[in-house]
Formats: structure tokens, sequence, C-alpha cells
């Protein structure tokens, strides 16, 4: 079985969060689809099959089926407009229906998604403490700005946004503590953030839930962060641009447009690379 291999929300020609494509007459059974992502060893492989009313998709971490990856979604964007030419693809997930349009212009290749319905509450004191905890964080670190709160754009997360670009850059702790809490407390990742103007921000993305320490791009977590800055009137004027995977080494620039209506979709999009 043919796997791409696509950089998704790359910084040029480097950087982006790699993912595997997998495009195919009709999907793979689960268990083989798992194998496979478990094989290929990104954080997410994107398993897409035709259905009347466009694509059946499926997403695979290494350790676990997940309810929708952003980049793996762009990274499918742009194999489907290098293989059928540049558009506007219908995908059907498993809990929502949502769009991705690829395109290449000259030798760039750019893809954007609508996310699912976002939507975000007020985390409990309980869940504030233990995330912090996780990373030897305490709330001082906190920006009072941006309470903590569980966040969605067609996955749960956590976001802990922190008051400074040295504490982000500080994250670290251990992979199973991180597994067993986010598989406790239904998280798929926890999005740590800092905001270094009202329409940039710095975040780090912990996916211990599906076996990866760390991810360099996350789209799923951008939309469900747009959302939430959309539901306690941050000043975002319409859209914001988020830096990921610097403290990785593997940059990866992210662009979100947030329309005004509560809970609607987040138009998420960057640059692919295809890699060897």
């Amino acid at each position: 079985m043919n796997v791409l291999k696509i950089a998704a929300f790359s910084d040029g020609d480097t950087g982006g969060n790699p993912a595997g494509v997998v495009i195919a007459d009709q999907l793979p059974a689960e268990a083989e689809m798992q194998r496979i992502a478990a094989e290929v060893g990104f954080s997410e492989t994107a398993f897409a099959a035709p259905v009347e009313s466009g694509w059946r998709v499926r997403y695979f971490a290494p350790e676990t089926e997940v309810p929708f990856c952003g980049h793996a979604t762009i990274a499918l964007g742009a194999a489907l407009a290098r293989q059928y030419g540049n558009g506007v693809f219908n995908l059907r997930l498993n809990q929502a229906d949502i769009t991705v349009e690829g395109r290449q212009e000259g030798n760039t290749l750019m893809a954007a998604l609508q996310s699912p319905p976002t939507h975000s509450s007020a985390a409990p004191a309980a869940l504030v403490d233990a995330g912090l905890a996780l990373f030897g964080y305490s709330r001082t670190d906190l920006d009072p700005r941006i309470p903590p709160a569980r966040i969605h754009g067609g996955a749960d997360h956590l976001l802990l946004c922190l008051d400074s670009r040295e504490a982000l850059a500080a994250m670290t702790y251990t992979l199973d503590e991180g597994r067993d809490f986010m598989r406790r407390e239904n998280l798929v990742t926890i999005t740590l953030a800092h905001a270094e103007a009202p329409q940039r921000f710095h975040t780090r993305n912990p996916f211990a839930s599906g076996g990866v320490y760390e991810d360099p791009a996350t789209g799923a977590a951008t939309a469900a962060l747009a959302g939430y800055l959309r539901d306690i009137g941050w000043p975002h004027n319409g859209q914001i641009d988020v830096v990921q995977g610097e403290d990785m080494g593997m940059r990866s620039l992210l662009h979100a447009n947030i329309p005004p209506e509560t809970g609607s979709s987040i138009r998420v999009s960057g640059t692919v690379r295809f890699m060897a």
C-alpha cells in the first residue's frame, strides 16, 4: 500500500508536521490502518477512500484512532490536489463532515481546512492543577488574560496559556504520565500557548494520548484555540498566526481565519512539502 509522506504547515522548504496519507479505493480494515500508522510512526496517518459525497476519512496515531487531525487533513488536501487538480474536497469523518481545499501554484502547495464546529468551557480547577503539575508549572506561570479551558475544534484539548515564551520553551513531562492523564481526562492533546501579540501565538502540543511526545504543528488544536479566543472576546481581528515546533527544531506556521459567529467552523491554512 502506497503511503505518501507529507509535512503540513511547513516553513518554506523546512519544518512542518509529517503525516502519512493513504488514498485507496476503499478503506483498509481498522486493524490494518492501525498497523500501518504504527509502522509509519508519524503522529497521524490519514486514510481516505472515495464515497458518493466526496471522501471517507479516518485518522490513526501510532497507538490509537483520533476523531480529527488538522495537519493530516492539510496533507491529504495537498495530496488530493496533486492527484486530481486544485479544488475543494468534501470529507466525511467519524463525527463530522468538513472540507479541505488543496491547490498548487507553481512549486508551492497549499491547503486550507474548515474545521468541525468549535466550542469551549472553563477548565475545572482540579484539571488545571493536574495539567500544570504534569509539566512542573504553577498558576503563577499562567497568562491571566486567557483562562485555562477545555477547547474543541473536532477534538478535545486542554488549553494552558503561559505568560512567558521562556516558560513555553521549558516544557517537559514524562510520556507515560502524560498518556495516563490525557486518556483519563479524554483529551487528545494539551495545548500550551503564549501570546506574543493579539494576533500572533506560539504553541506546543504534547500528544501523549497517541503515544507522541509532541507535535510540531497541530491544526485541530489551532482551530480549537481560535474558536476559544472568539468565545472570550480576544482582540483577534478575525485571524491569528501560530508558530509551533520551534523548540523541536521543526518550525511550523499555521494561519487561522475566525468568523464572528459563535461555534462556527475555523479555516486553518498553511503550506505543504512532500517528503522523500
